[in-house]
């Protein structure tokens, strides 16, 4: 045996112990509904001052438990991996304790569909995304999960009956296509080139309609179908 591996029961004893303090276990728990959440969010769920807050989530990270993604000024903190989710749900399933749900705080319209830079956010950008996903046309470009993305073939082939120009679009001098962390959701919508040209896409087919002095986007119930339907949405 390779003494320089940490045995299964000294591994489980550390995951534990970064588990059984009730300050760290009201973090883990509160991003158990898959949104992520600032330091200040978690701190102010825990109970706890923005200096041991930072502690337990250093803590929390070294043991793999939660992973930081940094957008813009903000740090967003959530669950590692769905393994880390899946222990959890069962650890709570033995407590008899449910999980604390996410409650955004953002007004509907905003919250249903706006423009994040010349992307689309909200709930239906983050539809859109996960249904890329779902259909195998959006895959993670390094295989780690990063928010790198590439178009499968199904996907580029999509695309292309769309009438966007995925060649032209990875010429240009930006990210091709990338995960942002949407601020209302707290999951990931599409950005980067193809975000944006989807964007034009659902502006130019009239599936949505900017609204004035405002970054909001009304979608009719039919638009939005259209526009999750061209994605491969049943």
């Amino acid at each position: 045996m390779d003494d320089t591996l940490p045995s299964a029961d000294m591994g489980l004893a550390q995951l534990a112990g970064a588990i059984a303090e009730p300050a760290r276990a009201r973090m883990l728990c509160s991003l158990l509904d898959g949104h992520a959440r600032t330091a200040t969010e978690l701190s102010t769920l825990a109970d706890v001052g923005a200096s041991t807050a930072s502690a337990h989530l250093a803590r929390l990270r070294d043991d793999g438990l939660l992973s930081m993604l940094a957008q813009g000024k903000h740090r967003y903190y959530r669950l590692a991996s769905t393994e880390v989710a899946r222990a959890l749900e069962a650890l709570l399933v033995v407590a008899g304790v449910a999980a604390t749900p996410f409650t955004p705080s953002t007004p509907d319209r905003l919250r249903h569909a706006r423009t994040c830079y010349d992307h689309m956010a909200g709930t239906v950008a983050v539809a859109m995304h996960d249904q890329l996903q779902a259909q195998g046309w959006l895959l993670d470009d390094d295989g780690e999960g990063e928010g790198e993305y590439r178009l499968s073939e199904t996907g580029a082939a999509g695309m292309a009956a769309l009438g966007i120009d995925v060649p032209q679009l990875q010429r240009q001098r930006r990210r091709f296509a990338c995960a942002c962390l949407d601020w209302s959701e707290r999951r990931a919508h599409l950005g980067g080139a193809l975000g944006a040209a989807l964007l034009q896409l659902a502006l130019r087919q009239r599936w949505a309609e900017r609204e004035l002095d405002s970054r909001a986007l009304r979608l009719t119930p039919a638009g939005e179908r259209r526009l999750l339907a061209a994605l491969g949405a049943p």
